[in-house]
């Protein structure tokens, strides 16, 4: 079973991919994790990571695509979660392309929906509550930061909500319930 979580930064997906790695035995591709074991690993793939990230640019949907390939050419016993990818209408088309020349394809798009104003409360209350209790406190999770971050979601990648409701894969679940009840909707929905 292969999976898309959609959803604005902050809205769950890393929580709700762990769920699913740890419970379905599927394989979380987040291509942040990936293009840093690759640049790590001396292979070919990764040299060519290394050298683009060394340069300051930024990796191409290329790049990103050719590690895709090398992972899903890998296996995993009950699918793969694709985090963070992709990101925008072309690189959803091009992991089209790639699932259906290997013969796989996307079972589900499951987009997390939350409230931007209730999000960046959480956000700023989960970095307030981690700063109080002496936790490292990630450097963007600040409010103003997210709200950058919340606009680049939505000028590249909420397209892709249209994109895959137009297909007729897309699902939708409340990202701002409980754990849990975000883990059922997800589970409901994969069957």
């Amino acid at each position: 079973m292969n999976i898309i979580l959609l959803g604005p930064p902050g809205a769950g997906k890393g929580t709700q991919a762990q769920k699913l790695v740890e419970e379905r035995n599927m394989v979380q591709l987040s291509t942040g994790d990936m293009l840093r074991e690759a640049r790590t690993s001396g292979t070919e793939m990764g040299k060519k990571v290394a050298a683009v990230m060394d340069a300051g640019n930024l990796v191409t949907d290329e790049i990103v695509i050719g590690l895709i390939r090398e992972k899903l050419e890998q296996g995993a016993a009950g699918g793969f979660i694709f985090d963070g990818f992709p990101r925008t209408l072309a690189q959803a088309d091009a992991l089209n392309g790639l699932l259906s020349e290997m013969g796989q394809k996307l079972d589900a798009v499951i987009e997390l929906q939350v409230d931007d104003e209730v999000l960046v409360s959480r956000i700023v209350g989960r970095a307030e509550a981690a700063a109080a209790a002496g936790q490292p406190v990630r450097a963007d999770d600040n409010e103003d930061a997210l709200r950058v971050r919340l606009a680049a979601y939505y000028k590249q990648t909420s397209p892709l909500i249209g994109y895959y409701y137009a297909k007729g894969g897309l699902k939708s679940v409340d990202g701002l319930a409980s754990m849990d009840d975000v883990a059922k909707s997800i589970a409901d929905i994969l069957g």
